[in-house]
């Protein structure tokens, strides 16, 4: 498992609200995402996203990983969760197979698969 920072993810009520948030303060762009309110953020240094309907949300850190499967089922042996998020064949084409997780004192974070070659 590598565990870089492979994408952050910005939850927000209103995704459009976001945007213009986050455009005025660092000057970053955005293009339409697959998921419908979503967007893809440019000049994040990072793979980066915002979505909506997702009130109180923080930013989603996602650490890279080979292996999906195994990366999960380690969380959850160190005594962390995992819950699978829902996606669509366009999306996992486009950015890959994610997971949200909690380590064992509950701090949320995610795994990111990314799409394959």
């Amino acid at each position: 498992m590598s565990g870089e920072v492979s994408f952050i993810e910005f939850g927000a009520a209103d995704a459009m609200t976001a945007r213009t948030f986050y455009g005025k303060l660092f000057g970053w762009t955005f293009e339409s995402g697959p998921g419908g309110d979503g967007y893809a953020v440019t000049g994040a240094g990072v793979p980066a996203g915002v979505h909506g309907s997702d009130p109180g949300a923080a930013p989603y850190v996602f650490f890279r990983v080979d292996d999906l499967d195994a990366a999960a089922a380690a969380v959850e042996r160190l005594g962390g969760t995992v819950e699978a998020l829902p996606g669509d064949d366009a999306s996992t084409a486009l950015f890959g197979e994610f997971r949200l997780c909690r380590d064992d004192q509950g701090s949320p974070f995610g795994l990111h698969r990314p799409p394959r070659a």
